[in-house]
């Protein structure tokens, strides 16, 4: 009986909670509409993966082929080219650049001179607001192998120059380094957040037994930002599939293929410009359900490791 009361909902309880916090309950309105307009409804068209879409047909009146665009795609030549370049440049951009923001912030946070911090902190986060397209301009600029910056330095000092836009070996310490500069002082802000919300009186106990800096960093403040630090760290692998195609649109060509075509490149031009709706829906599904089975499969061992998780 106990048990079954505790999935009882009272609806005068419940609307009087509701109206005791309309105000909060108003806060998180427009993100929730959002959520339902823009992710939640549409998930209905999912089915499309399952079917051979035509906009005559529409959404329900295609023809179902069942599993027909999922067998395509795994049989695909380009199948393991994907599904490892995909991999590769998302695992690059969690190895080297998951540890950055976090080295970044804590060693701004060990600045005394508040006004050459907060300048510092500035200047870090203004390459997030710069166009994707300006930053792969930028890149072509300088890493042009006539005029470029970069070959002229190289040049300079070995005599020859390197085409590194056109150079498959390139292409993936270029994204992830790029990536990196982008958006290291940006994702620092939530590191100094949790690093702000540490009592101070732990770090005065730690100075009159006499600790360091050094080790105030890695006893204390490393320790107390850890769990944010796996939160980060499982939503990271849970969407290691989804690797953006914009940028990589703007940089790879036909010579860097092998090393820079990914899942959602090739989705991109076999669903937008063949006008392959369905294979795209499938693509994308089948990104989902991994990025979903990772998420689930990282947030259970954390759990059993750390006693951190999502859930």
């Amino acid at each position: 009986m106990r048990a079954a009361g505790i999935f009882t909902v009272n609806p005068s309880g419940f609307f009087r909670r509701l109206i005791r916090d309309r105000v909060l309950v108003l806060f998180i309105l427009p993100a929730v509409i959002y959520y339902i307009v823009f992710a939640y409804a549409p998930m209905y068209g999912l089915i499309i993966a399952f079917k051979k879409y035509t906009v005559a047909g529409g959404i329900l009146g295609s023809r179902w082929v069942g599993l027909q665009w999922f067998r395509q795609f795994f049989g695909s030549i380009y199948f393991g080219r994907l599904f490892r370049n995909t991999l590769i440049i998302s695992s690059y951009n969690i190895i080297f650049g998951f540890p950055v923001p976090i080295l970044f912030a804590l060693l701004l946070n060990e600045v005394e001179h508040k006004y050459f911090k907060k300048t510092v902190q500035t200047v870090s986060y203004l390459p997030h607001f710069i166009s994707t397209v300006v930053v792969v301009a930028m890149m072509q600029i300088l890493l042009s192998p006539s005029d470029g910056a970069i070959n002229e330095m190289i040049y300079r000092f070995s005599g020859r120059r390197v085409n590194f836009m056109m150079d498959p070996g390139w292409f993936r310490p270029l994204y992830v380094g790029s990536d990196i500069w982008e958006d290291f002082g940006w994702n620092s802000i939530i590191f100094l957040a949790a690093i702000t919300g540490i009592d101070p009186g732990l770090y005065e106990a730690a100075y009159i037994d006499g600790s360091s800096r050094w080790k105030n960093m890695v006893y204390i403040t490393i320790p107390c930002i850890l769990p944010t630090m796996a939160i980060l760290l499982i939503l990271r692998v849970g969407s290691i599939m989804s690797v953006g195609y914009e940028k990589i649109i703007l940089m790879y060509n036909e010579m860097t293929y092998e090393t820079a075509d990914v899942i959602s490149t090739f989705t991109y031009r076999r669903g937008i410009l063949n006008y392959e709706y369905s294979f795209a829906a499938s693509v994308g599904l089948f990104n989902s359900v991994v990025n979903f089975a990772l998420l689930i499969t990282t947030n259970l061992v954390s759990k059993k490791a750390f006693e951190i998780s999502l859930w």
